[in-house]
């Protein structure tokens, strides 16, 4: 489980974009309630040291054994012609990761960086001078909320240094944790997944309930410095029907809600999802039409809810 006083961290980008206004430092913590079958970063899922394996940069056909001999659970074998196979079962019970100083080729790669708050806010300070009048931070993941007794004093030395913060969240927590990170954010994209209860669960393995709740109570709460774009990753054949956009329609008018972002569904994950020994159930369906977009963007202007399809969310 996430430590207090350590981050547990799986990517930082900076030169984002597209996650809040302006230039912006990406964040991205590993760990997440949901396990969505369609998800783009499955690396975030395991809260603990853990491997990817890029087998096409692997050098094995150059008879490069250093990982096996590296590794001290032998769980990583070579068949008969050379190529190697990672038993994933015991991989992902070590707790040490030997292997990946020993890949020259950087086939190996480690998924969790532990950083303090310190830490993270060197690699701010350093972009600060980037971000210009509108940039600032993005946590994401994973889900940052999983790490808030990490984020909250972290949230609060970017306010001290009045850094725009910004978080990307499934928006499942308890309310307590909810409110206590949202106090020190500006800006929030919160997911809805899809409002019927039994298909969130199918598709994420969590019922939307809690997460409903948070986005409701954040509506009616006096967020005064905030502002909150919901988003849903479009997914064919599980949330792209017009009856879910009308009762997300009707939630965000019952809330006061007024801009959602659709993003299409992509398939960039699917090689990650290969690296760490993983089936990945969406390799051959979930494609959205732009037309269907365009219909579902149609729907939600003609209700006056500003809605932006895909990169296009204006800040």
């Amino acid at each position: 489980m996430p430590q207090d006083n350590i981050g547990m961290i799986f990517d930082i980008q900076s030169y984002s974009v597209h996650d809040g206004p302006g230039c912006r430092t990406n964040v991205f913590f590993v760990g997440c309630p949901l396990q969505c079958r369609w998800c783009a970063n499955p690396e975030s899922w395991m809260v603990k040291k853990h491997l990817m394996f890029a087998e096409r940069t692997c050098k094995w056909e150059q008879g490069c054994t250093a990982c096996r001999d590296a590794c001290p659970n032998g769980s990583i074998k070579f068949d008969e012609k050379g190529q190697p196979h990672v038993d994933w079962i015991l991989c992902n019970k070590c707790e040490t990761i030997e292997c990946e100083s020993s890949c020259a080729a950087h086939a190996l790669k480690q998924c969790v960086r532990f950083m303090t708050v310190e830490d993270v806010m060197k690699i701010l300070m350093r972009d600060y001078p980037n971000w210009g009048s509108n940039g600032g931070v993005t946590f994401s993941g994973g889900e940052p909320l999983m790490h808030h007794k990490f984020l909250d004093p972290l949230l609060q030395e970017c306010r001290k240094q009045q850094m725009h913060t910004a978080i990307e969240t499934s928006g499942f927590a308890s309310p307590e944790v909810f409110e206590k990170i949202f106090r020190n954010l500006n800006f929030a994209f919160i997911d809805v997944k899809n409002m019927d209860n039994e298909m969130h669960k199918w598709g994420t393995g969590v019922s939307n309930e809690p997460i409903l709740h948070n986005i409701e109570t954040l509506a009616h709460a006096d967020w005064w410095r905030g502002r909150l774009v919901l988003r849903q990753p479009t997914i064919h054949g599980f949330n792209d029907s017009l009856e879910n956009a009308k009762r997300v329609i009707d939630f965000m008018n019952k809330n006061g809600l007024y801009e959602i972002n659709l993003l299409r569904f992509h398939r960039m994950g699917g090689t990650k999802w290969e690296q760490l020994g993983k089936k990945y159930e969406y390799d051959d369906h979930g494609d959205m039409p732009e037309e269907r977009m365009l219909e579902l963007q149609e729907l939600y202007l003609n209700n006056d809810i500003a809605c932006y399809i895909g990169e296009s969310t204006p800040f």
